[in-house]
């Protein structure tokens, strides 16, 4: 015989344990049972979710058809979304809206219908997504440059040993300037496609062994001269980097594209400042944000100050021919070889930009394995030093980036810390004054609305003078701060970064011994 009390528990039990949310309705739609999985996923209390109907967890369109497909369902037994899996949008209790993946079965107790729902968060997956669709779309776009400027420089061959032959067959005083602007026109032409070549990466690198330092110092002496002297260009180079395999030549223009395009930015004066550093990408997280294979990188930042770029200019950004210059002779062709360079280097680019803010390009090219094997010791035992967690320590997340925002909720929850939530400064700040008990706040330094983070961060440290603040952002933190009114520094975190470097800012700041 079995004993009800136990079967309800081993119920209670599976559920809990479930690591996907899990709701569980009758032929109405009335949620009778969920679990922490599914609260947690929607941000309701599981009290709140109980008796409501499921329609409170999806969108309007979604939640308006949902109660007519039941009802076909159960009086013509046709599956639409019965025993199927498909991906859906859910809804949670902010309003927002994610993508999910939905498996609805059912059953019946005691003579009554129930449905049971396995839901997935697919917002990791679908950003994946989204970040290889990128890289195939200019991968695709490369591969069609590739082939239409090899098939030109065939056309311009023909085009140019023609015009010379007739140079030099006799051509009379008035046919030699004619020929002279067509063979200048095709010496441009054969330009423009030797550029497209780099772009579609079939370019002829010759790499070397290199420190990025000596080649950015070189380049940036040379541009000191060109560029002007109302825009400052400043320096953080680390003083210890692994050695990279690069075209010097190539890397140089790249820099030169990049500080240049930073220059007509920034308009009549401004800052520019180049860094680089050693990264090492060991984490899902970060290979997420930058969609870069884990492993040893060094990375070349260049930031301004500048205008910065709108959100279809970022995404279009290395697309050959695609400027926001065009008025003023622009090509549209730097940051397409910009991009193919770094990409037949084996590397990566990030951009990261905000209108009126300035804009930041990453240049990750990987590291070449140190000939010191005691190097290679160390660095393993750095990679494998555990991560360190919190106790439970409530830290407020204010990002206006809803994608960036859930991603932080999720990292520093696997940390082992309690989170709330802000969209902007201004709501973070309501909060505390409101009462919100929380030990550090953790935002991103550019928001809209009357507070940036410098702000809030001022703010919190002027009137909660017991909590902590980190700050994080995608710019370098000299250009962005610069431009912000202060009168006290605050640590910024700069993105992307590993899980370990946000765990050790996070625990330095908690604890009274960052060594601990």
């Amino acid at each position: 015989m079995v004993d009800t009390a136990t079967d309800s528990a081993i119920l209670h039990a599976i559920m809990d344990a479930a690591v996907d949310a899990m709701v569980v309705s009758d032929e109405k739609g009335q949620i009778l049972r969920t679990n922490a999985a599914a609260a947690r996923l929607f941000q309701f209390d599981v009290a709140e979710m109980l008796g409501q109907s499921v329609n409170i967890l999806m969108p309007k369109a979604l939640a308006a058809l949902h109660d007519g497909f039941m009802s076909h369902h159960i009086k013509t037994g046709e599956k639409r979304i019965i025993d199927i899996g498909r991906d859906v949008e859910g809804q949670r209790k902010d309003g927002s809206i994610f993508p999910l993946h939905l498996s609805v079965g059912h059953s019946q107790v005691e003579g009554k219908r129930i449905f049971i729902a396995i839901l997935h968060d697919l917002t990791h997956r679908k950003a994946t997504e989204e970040a290889l669709a990128r890289s195939q779309r200019l991968d695709a776009i490369g591969k069609m440059t590739g082939g239409i400027a090899h098939d030109f420089n065939n056309l311009l061959t023909v085009i140019v040993g023609n015009l010379e032959l007739l140079e030099m067959r006799g051509a009379d005083k008035r046919q030699l300037p004619l020929i002279k602007d067509a063979l200048e026109s095709a010496e441009m032409g054969a330009d423009l496609t030797t550029r497209l070549m780099v772009f579609a990466r079939r370019s002829n690198l010759k790499p070397v062994r290199s420190d990025l330092r000596e080649v950015c110092a070189n380049t940036l002496t040379l541009l000191k001269r060109t560029i002007g002297a109302t825009y400052r260009i400043k320096t953080d180079f680390e003083a210890e980097l692994d050695p990279v395999m690069i075209d010097p030549v190539q890397l140089q223009s790249a820099l030169m594209n990049l500080a240049l395009n930073a220059r007509d930015a920034m308009g009549a004066g401004g800052e520019l400042l180049v860094s680089i550093a050693n990264v090492t990408i060991d984490d899902s997280y970060m290979a997420q944000e930058t969609d870069i294979e884990p492993g040893d990188y060094v990375r070349l930042s260049v930031s301004d100050d500048g205008a910065g770029m709108s959100l279809e200019a970022q995404r279009r950004a290395f697309e050959p021919f695609f400027t926001t210059k065009a008025d003023s002779g622009g090509t549209g062709l730097g940051l397409a070889m910009v991009y193919g360079f770094v990409r037949q280097s084996g590397g990566h680019v990030t951009l990261y930009s905000e209108l009126g803010l300035g804009t930041s390009f990453g240049l990750y090219f990987p590291a070449v394995e140190q000939e010191d094997a005691l190097d290679g010791i160390s660095q393993t035992l750095t990679a494998k030093k555990a991560i360190p967690c919190g106790n439970g320590e409530t830290i407020l997340i204010v990002e206006d980036n809803d994608r960036v925002r859930k991603l932080s909720i999720e990292r520093i929850s696997d940390l082992g810390f309690a989170t709330l939530e802000a969209e902007s400064g201004d709501q973070a700040y309501a909060m505390l004054k409101a009462g919100a008990q929380v030990d550090l706040v953790f935002s991103d330094l550019v928001m809209p609305g009357r507070l940036n983070g410098y702000d809030l961060a001022q703010k919190v440290s002027d009137e909660f003078p017991a909590l902590k603040i980190l700050l994080t952002s995608g710019y370098a933190s000299d250009v962005i701060t610069g431009s912000m009114a202060h009168d006290m520094p605050f640590d910024i975190l700069h993105k992307p970064y590993r899980q370990s470097e946000l765990a050790g800012r996070l625990q330095a700041l908690l604890t009274d011994d960052p060594d601990d």
